[in-house]
C-alpha cells in the first residue's frame, strides 16, 4: 500500500477486508470478482503479469477483473471496497 495515502483511508479498508472474511452471507461469484478485482487494484496497484491461459478459468477471471481495474488509482478502489463490504453488510 502507498505509504503517502490517507491513514483513515487505508485503517478503514484493512477494516473492510477483514469484516468481509465474516459476512452472514456469501456473495455471488460476479460481486466477490468485483471485490476481488478492487482489493487488488487497492493492494497491489496495475494488473502485472501474464494472463493466465485460459484452462485455469478462475486465475484467468480473476485477473481480467483486476485488469479491467487499470487507470484506478488505490485510494478510489479501497474506498469502493469499503462501499462494496458496507452495502454486503447492510443486505445481509
Amino acid at each position: 500500500m502507498d505509504t503517502r495515502m490517507d491513514p483513515k483511508l487505508q485503517a478503514d479498508f484493512l477494516d473492510a477486508v477483514s469484516r468481509s472474511k465474516s459476512l452472514s452471507q456469501r456473495p455471488d461469484p460476479a460481486t466477490l470478482l468485483r471485490l476481488y478485482a478492487r482489493y487488488k487494484q487497492a493492494s497491489s496497484g496495475e494488473a502485472q503479469g501474464e494472463r493466465p491461459g485460459a484452462m485455469d478459468f478462475v486465475a484467468r477471471a480473476k485477473w481480467d477483473a483486476w485488469a479491467a481495474m487499470r487507470g484506478q488509482d488505490s485510494a478510489q478502489a479501497m474506498a469502493e471496497y469499503i462501499r462494496q463490504v458496507q452495502d454486503l453488510e447492510a443486505a445481509a
